[in-house]
């Protein structure tokens, strides 16, 4: 029996060392960390995200504001709003909630954010900086996985590390973290030939397609580490991840549930971003 990677609990652990850092950052700074949300439109599971966003900065000192922009919202309105975020120097942290509708180019909103407030670590500048190992806010759900390996003393460097999914989100961060921690690395996606031939040969696999229970016990070898990123709702209104859990559970050696995976960690390193962008400005200004 695997042992399950358990997002929740290394989610607290982390969140209370923010809270106590910001803490003692506040009483020198005067002010808390600010992040400010933007939500354009009435997608339910947006709504659900940014209040978890919002009750989760609080957990931990930070002041957190949230824009409600109705589904009309034109794109020139978005990057105005955006705009004024970026020059308001009491926000520290800027996140515009995806997807956005149809009528909006989401490349042209991420690239309207600051750079030093850019928390989601989406602008291509923070991608360009992950990839040639600058200093750079790292997209939320690849660093909580580094850090749920981690934690789990779970041994990256000179591992065979498989990633199902190439997106700009998950797939090519995750890559280019794995590779930062000496892991080799190979990408597969919908094009590739021989899937399970390839991740039949991970001692880490990170799936992150969003195709319900896709990857079976028979496409993994025993004792690899199962990541799944996924986040599926089944007919019968349960929510699943990429993994077949119930079938892969027997032969990994560590597996991520959903939820209660990579999902608590997303929101978690938010924070830890958020926090790192108040301290790149406090610096700036001494």
């Amino acid at each position: 029996m695997s042992q399950i990677i358990d997002g929740k609990l290394v989610s607290q652990n982390l969140r209370e060392k923010i809270r106590i850092e910001t803490k003692n950052l506040i009483k020198k700074a005067g002010t808390p960390p600010h992040l400010a949300v933007i939500i354009v439109g009435d997608n339910p599971a947006s709504a659900t995200y940014v209040r978890n966003k919002g009750k989760a900065c609080e957990s931990v000192g930070f002041k957190s504001t949230t824009i409600n922009l109705p589904e009309t919202t034109t794109e020139p309105e978005l990057l105005s709003q955006i705009e004024k975020l970026n020059t308001n120097n009491d926000v520290h942290g800027i996140l515009v909630q995806l997807p956005l509708p149809s009528h909006i180019n989401e490349q042209n909103i991420i690239q309207k954010i600051e750079i030093a407030k850019d928390v989601d670590g989406f602008h291509p500048y923070q991608m360009g900086a992950l990839v040639t190992g600058l200093p750079s806010l790292k997209p939320c759900t690849p660093a909580g996985i580094i850090e749920l390996l981690k934690h789990y003393n779970i041994p990256i460097a000179g591992s065979s590390s498989v990633i199902i999914g190439r997106s700009n989100i998950v797939g090519k961060p995750i890559a280019s973290l794995l590779l930062e921690e000496n892991a080799t690395v190979t990408i597969t996606h919908s094009k590739t030939k021989n899937l399970a031939e390839i991740t039949s040969q991970a001692d880490i696999l990170v799936v992150a397609i969003g195709r319900e229970k896709f990857v079976t016990a028979n496409m993994i070898k025993k004792g690899a580490v199962i990541i799944d990123v996924g986040i599926n709702r089944t007919s019968e209104g349960k929510l699943v991840g990429d993994v077949d859990f119930c079938d892969v559970k027997e032969k990994a050696t560590h597996i991520t549930p959903v939820p209660g995976g990579v999902g608590p960690m997303t929101i978690t390193m938010l924070l830890k971003n958020t926090l790192e962008a108040f301290k790149n400005q406090l610096s700036r200004k001494t």
